[in-house]
């Protein structure tokens, strides 16, 4: 019970979750190039929170995809709560998240 709540107070990613496998599968969707700036962590003893950033190059947005990567975040995962934002990968116009401009 002690290192569940230090790691939600250190907003640690749940030890049941491994980072690399939900960045693999997100790399396996159709469309999808690239994943940066995923951020995994506990909410509560029982929720998972998620956020990513997924490359899509050809710039549509995709509800169906969307709608099937939050089913199965749960299914495989057990992550409840998802953020994901679709970029184009635009290099005129980079995320600022991305590993090679954050500090």
């Amino acid at each position: 019970m002690l290192r569940e709540s230090v790691n939600l107070a250190l907003q640690a990613v749940p030890e049941n979750i491994e980072p690399e496998k939900v960045e693999r599968y997100f790399e396996q969707l159709p469309g999808i190039s690239k994943v940066h700036d995923l951020h995994i962590w506990a909410m509560s003893t029982t929720e998972t929170a998620l956020t990513a950033h997924l490359v899509k190059p050809d710039g549509k947005l995709d509800d169906p995809l969307l709608d099937q990567i939050q089913h199965e975040l749960h299914d495989r995962f057990g992550i409840e709560h998802m953020t994901v934002q679709l970029e184009c990968g635009d290099t005129d116009h980079s995320c600022s998240q991305e590993p090679k401009h954050v500090v």
